[in-house]
């Protein structure tokens, strides 16, 4: 299935602010599919592993903090050409660089409060979706 799916997590600040149902009404009306989802509660640890690829980066305590200081919201969504499709509707990682009408040029608070998360190749959102979701039909 590469290809065809991706994950996303709505960021706590997004969820915090109350624009899940928003985002998510984007994610649709862009022709993904949501196969799981779930609103979910990490712990700083969680946190650690789902961003071990960073542990040596300076930012990484801060965004483990960050990532557990609230609830957030991972889905596995489907659509052909799904990784790329996706990074384009939710732009740009700086708020101010996203381009007009992309999730976080509507919704994102600044760099690291960015309201949400994408896959950036089909192979991690293989590993991303299945740390969210185990039990889900082959990833």
């Amino acid at each position: 299935m590469a290809g065809k799916r991706t994950f996303t997590m709505i960021k706590p600040d997004a969820v915090a602010a109350g624009n899940t149902g928003a985002i998510i009404k984007m994610i649709e009306e862009a022709g993904f599919k949501i196969i799981a989802m779930k609103k979910a509660l990490l712990t700083k640890e969680r946190a650690g592993q789902f961003y071990e690829v960073h542990k040596e980066r300076p930012f990484y305590n801060d965004l483990t903090t960050y990532m557990s200081s609230g609830a957030i919201v991972p889905m596995i969504l489907e659509k052909d050409n799904a990784v790329e499709d996706f990074r384009t509707l939710i732009g740009a990682t700086n708020p101010k660089e996203a381009a007009e009408g992309t999730i976080r040029a509507i919704f994102a608070e600044s760099i690291e409060a960015n309201a949400i998360h994408g896959s950036d190749s089909d192979e991690n959102a293989e590993i991303e979706g299945s740390f969210f979701f185990a039990g889900v039909e082959k990833f």
